[in-house]
């Protein structure tokens, strides 16, 4: 059960250190020393590897949440709450991996143009304030699922 327990929070701290490490380091210093149109072609490298970590790790701490659910380790319903939290938080990196990201690849050269097309570069600024709002739900919702975790783990007295 410990292994069990060690590889779910090492799944959670991945996922969140990830999205810690690039929404408060890595993109501001990559937008700060670039030129926007290289930083985003910098940026839109990066994003395949960095959903896809978040997909594995999401999917490993959901997994083993609803294993830890099941099996009674622990008080049900901070498991509950993790695993609910846990899920939506995955659904969001999900849809913003398959969905909102590759649509910002498709027009991101367009919006950087000189004189962009409105219509276009309207919908990649909406796509990317969409992006950093999921983004930020996902962190919001790790923090709460590993507070479910703390509370699900707590001795009780």
């Amino acid at each position: 059960m410990i292994v069990l327990v060690f590889v779910y929070l090492l799944a959670m701290v991945c996922w969140l250190g990830a999205i810690i490490f690039f929404s408060f380091f890595t993109a501001p210093v990559v937008f700060t020393v670039l030129a926007r149109p290289d930083a985003g072609k910098v940026v839109s490298v990066i994003f395949p590897r960095y959903y896809i970590l978040g997909y594995v790790a999401g999917g490993v701490a959901f997994l083993i949440a609803i294993y830890l659910l099941i099996s009674g380790s622990g008080v049900r319903g901070w498991w509950l709450a993790s695993v609910l939290t846990i899920a939506v938080a995955l659904g969001c990196t999900i849809y913003a991996g398959t969905v909102v990201r590759p649509r910002v690849d498709a027009i991101r050269s367009v919006s950087e143009e000189e004189t962009p097309v409105p219509a276009i570069k309207a919908e990649f600024d909406n796509l990317h304030r969409l992006s950093v709002m999921l983004n930020g739900a996902v962190l919001l919702l790790d923090l709460i699922a590993l507070f479910g975790t703390a509370g699900a783990l707590a001795p009780r007295v």
